[in-house]
């Protein structure tokens, strides 16, 4: 028996044999393993599943099913249960093995309820329910659900703050914690080292859950309600077929034991996944990592206490009956590459030279650790993606098929919550939930199947998978994949020299950018010059080198705060330069797309909440929305002039056109609604891509029109070119589509320029603005503007699971028409009954950075929380909106909002906060407009100087 105090020591000196079960000293530390599974462990779980028998599937297969669920395991077993509780009985869940046989037997089956996002509190809440609750009444059956607590440690302010975060939120959903000092943490849990503490977060209804006796209560319930369960039935082939409008659908299942007819697949074949998706030419982007914990000899003094998780050691302890298992996420994770069919109830040896950070931290937290025996090891495989989020959804390339898996070591805690959305999912055509962060149409599909942007993030999200998540988070793994053609102008290189005088600022400036859908996108601009983003480093592990004297990364440390950024200056210079003289965003990575074809018309009525067939010439704001009326995108969308082709600027159409301009980070999820519900309803019409094809930059403020009016060889009067309206002119020399409209709640204009005309189109821009002062801005600035003038993001203000009424949006719904469109219904239904949620705007007095995820009170009572919060600089005062609930769960208008007094809870501290039922700032909408006053430009002047 190996201690673990001394495994710590052998390990550091010259690494001989620690025990039986441990590697030797001289095996080094692997960026890739192709070694076969050690077969034969001491491990927990093992006599309960592991089911010797016969080969054959344990139930002959049916013909035909509604639905086939592929792989055993939590998400297979809490999606076919979810299926037939929902009403689809004619499902069968497909088990190459037994249950839980691949990797789900030997998790750990922690549940933690707090997570810094709303919607995976209310997925693990729902987890919670089924665990401890649901199974239970339904069958009888206990699942192994221990409700033993969990702690959470901070070893410094930063971390704590995280936790606070946390628990306010929690106070939202009625979740029980506690910010604990280090000497109640020790009166909660003796045998803990303080020493090291600033505080802890206890959350006493966390808990444990056993894989065994969930999956096989979760089966026999399922089964109950008419599934299928069919174990030992590896399946051999995906048939699809292509219809008749070229769409190709899922058609059967094959298996060695028969066929089965069915329109639906779901992998939950976990690492798997990736082969089952090939079988049906569908992409899974998601690699396999070992993954480790050891189990402790019998520690006396354990019993009862909580599950531990010290984000700061990266290293986790969970009750084990009198014992612990400790594990962790390290920063050289082995890969594993050759991923075997024949791997059942199976480990790999553990790498201890990789394990072993994690006994020390351990250690460090639990003295008595030291000296305790290790009594087994359990290192398997696990799945894991490139934003450590799962994948879910129907697959791009295939329609029926879906996917249920890359679930990150987290697919018992986030199982229940996931199997109720995919079932809805799949019944209803879309889940329930928001769950744009786990779709797997939040990839672009230029990097699905990219191997080296797949294995860099899930390595650097699997090392940063304990690290503070704050946030103005950047990844540096596989950046500079997708670039527009501004991209080295405006990070200060190859600017040619007659714009050297004009282009000052930017040698000065070098842009800091952002990643987003895999473009570099501006964030801000950097007073100090260029700071380039490097190739990835994998943070010094497997031998590489880091990268030295990293500006770049240097930069986002600085930025990682829960405190306004040391750079909140240089944001607020750009908002206020464009507030008051002209901005320059670079808006490139905006997906462009084009609908054509004899049906565009009758698609663009049926997409679009808004009337978009204004005169051609017209651009219009509009949602598109989901048959629940929830808002599945935002855009503008521009009718064009029927003609012959003009690429990239128009396309050849000799009926209706229209031109969709589309936020870039949500373009791949965008395309693919557009597409699903082209085919759903059978329209006759094109969309095709040309995001790579143009370039776009918007020109803002009040004296943009000045700029531009230089460069453009046309009228931009407000009679000649009002607002929302579009034309083709020329820039400078070269053909650009010009709109006018704004993101920022200022007078303004985009130009829509193809590819090899950006760059002398934006330098004429610049020389024309020098001297109005012109400078760039970035999306930060951006974030502020718009929260300003209180326009919505999507994904943030603006979810599936919110409608257009909800939003604030109303004005975007062709309501007072009798055109139909997609989700029309369900909005007349909610209009008639009144909004029971609906989204404000809060200003506080103090200056509090706040960031979204904050508590809101009303009277006292918690009624929602915030979704988006920035500073707003014109204003000057902090801005948050956020939607919020009548608890009494009666409707919530105008008078419900007035009548309370309001407050928002920031780590622990309350606010008191004033609501708004318009922006505070120009709700009579003239800045947009061009209106200014009479002595404007005088008082900025004065100001100014």
């Amino acid at each position: 028996m190996a201690f673990l105090g001394t495994a710590v020591r052998r390990v550091a000196s010259c690494r001989p044999a620690l025990s039986p079960l441990c590697r030797s000293a001289t095996t080094s530390r692997r960026y890739s393993s192709s070694s076969e599974p050690t077969t034969e462990k001491s491990v927990p779980y093992e006599n309960v599943l592991k089911v010797e028998g016969g080969s054959g599937p344990t139930k002959p297969l049916p013909k035909s099913a509604e639905a086939v669920v592929i792989g055993g395991g939590s998400l297979g077993c809490q999606t076919v249960y979810h299926l037939a509780k929902m009403g689809m009985t004619n499902v069968v869940l497909l088990e190459r093995d037994r249950l839980t046989a691949g990797t789900t037997w030997h998790t750990a089956g922690l549940l933690w309820q707090l997570r810094p996002s709303d919607v995976e509190v209310e997925l693990l809440a729902h987890t919670r329910q089924v665990i401890s609750h649901d199974l239970e009444q339904e069958t009888g059956l206990e699942t192994g659900w221990i409700q033993n607590g969990g702690l959470f440690i901070a070893s410094n302010k930063q971390r704590l703050d995280e936790y606070k975060r946390l628990m306010s939120l929690g106070k939202v959903y009625g979740i029980e914690s506690h910010v604990l000092s280090p000497a109640e943490t020790k009166d909660l849990y003796p045998l803990m080292n303080v020493d090291d503490l600033y505080g802890t977060l206890y959350v006493p209804k966390d808990g444990t859950m056993d894989p065994a006796g969930t999956c096989t209560t979760l089966s026999r319930a399922a089964t109950a309600r008419g599934a299928t369960v069919i174990e030992n039935c590896p399946v051999t082939g995906i048939q699809v077929s292509t219809d008749d409008m070229g769409v190709k659908r899922v058609k059967a299942v094959e298996t060695f034991h028969g066929t089965i007819q069915t329109p639906v697949v779901v992998n939950c074949a976990g690492v798997w996944a990736t082969k089952l998706g090939e079988m049906a030419g569908v992409k899974v982007p998601l690699i396999a990592m070992h993954h480790a914990y050891v189990v402790t000899e019998r520690i006396e003094g354990i019993q009862n206490m909580p599950n531990v998780r010290d984000h700061d050691a990266s290293v986790y302890l969970r009750l084990q009956g009198d014992a612990l298992s400790v594990g962790g996420y390290e920063q050289n994770p082995v890969f594993w590459d050759k991923v075997s069919d024949k791997f059942a109830f199976s480990l790999f040896d553990l790498d201890w030279d990789v394990f072993m950070q994690h006994i020390e931290g351990a250690i460090n937290r639990v003295p008595a650790l030291e000296q305790t025996g290790i009594k087994s090891t359990v290192c398997g495989p696990e799945s894991f993606t490139a934003d450590h989020k799962p994948l879910m959804g129907e697959a791009p390339e295939v329609r029926g098929f879906f996917l249920g898996c890359g679930f990150n070591s987290a697919g018992m805690m986030l199982g229940g919550g996931c199997g109720r959305e995919l079932a809805h999912w799949i019944i209803h055509g879309r889940p329930e939930k928001d769950m744009y962060g786990y779709d797997i149409r939040r990839f672009h599909h230029s990097l699905t199947d990219n191997n080296k942007w797949i294995r860099e993030r899930s390595h650097e999200s699997y090392a940063k998978n304990y690290s503070v998540v704050f946030p103005f988070d950047e990844p540096l793994a596989s950046r500079n994949m997708r670039t527009d053609p501004f991209h080295k102008v405006l990070l200060g290189h190859h600017i040619t020299p007659p714009l050297i005088h004009f282009l000052t600022v930017l040698t000065e400036q070098g842009c800091v950018f952002q990643e987003r859908h895999g473009w570099e996108r501006p964030g801000w601009f950097n007073q100090d010059g260029a700071a380039p983003v490097l190739d990835y480093d994998w943070y010094g592990a497997y031998d590489i080198s880091k990268n030295q004297n990293y500006k770049y990364n240097e930069l986002l440390g600085k930025e990682y705060t829960f405190d306004y950024p040391p750079h909140h200056h240089v944001i607020k210079n750009e908002c206020l330069t464009c507030r008051h003289g002209v901005s320059v965003f670079d808006m490139s990575y905006f997906g462009k797309f084009y609908l054509t074809g004899p049906d565009a018309k009758k698609a663009a009525d049926w997409l679009f909440s808004a009337d978009v067939n204004k005169i051609p010439g017209s651009t219009v704001y509009t949602c598109m929305l989901n048959k629940r009326g929830g808002s599945e995108a935002d855009l503008t969308v521009s009718r064009l002039e029927a003609g012959t082709a003009n690429l990239p600027l128009a396309p050849e159409a000799n009926g209706d056109a229209y031109y969709l301009a589309i936020g870039g980070g949500v373009a791949e999820h965008n395309w693919n609604h557009i597409k699903t519900v082209l085919q759903d309803e059978a329209f006759n019409c094109q969309l095709t891509d040309y995001s790579e094809d143009m370039g776009m930059i918007s020109i803002q403020g009040p004296k943009s029109r000045e700029v531009l009016q230089e460069i453009l060889d046309t009228d931009l009067s407000n009679e000649a070119f009002a607002f929302s309206t579009h034309k083709v002119c020329n820039a400078a020399g070269h053909k650009v589509r010009a709109m006018r409209l704004s993101f920022v709640g200022e007078l303004g204009w985009e130009l829509h320029i193809p590819k090899d005309s950006c760059v002398p189109v934006y330098q004429a821009v610049m020389a024309a603005g020098a001297k109005h002062s012109i400078i760039n801005a970035g999306y930060r600035a951006i974030d502020s503007l718009s929260i300003e003038k209180g326009y919505r993001h999507w994904h943030a203000d603006l979810r599936p699971d919110d409608t257009p009424l909800e939003a604030g949006l109303a004005f975007t719904c062709k309501m007072k028409s009798t055109i139909p469109f997609l989700g029309r219904a369900s909005l007349e239904k909610q209009k008639a009954e009144g909004l029971r949620r609906r989204i404000v705007c809060f200003t506080i007095d103090e200056k509090v950075p706040m960031f979204g995820l904050e508590a809101i009170f009303r009277n006292g009572v918690p009624v929602g929380h915030l979704r988006r919060s920035d500073y707003g600089f014109f204003i000057d005062k902090q801005i948050g909106y956020g939607y919020i609930r009548n608890p009494d769960g009666g409707v919530v208008n105008a008078d419900f909002i007035k009548s309370g007094k309001f407050a928002l809870e920031r780590m622990g501290v309350v606010y008191e906060a004033k609501p708004h039922l318009k922006s505070p700032f120009d709700p009579s909408n003239n800045r947009v407009k061009g209106i200014y006053p009479d002595n404007y430009h005088n008082v900025y002047k004065a100001n100014a100087q």
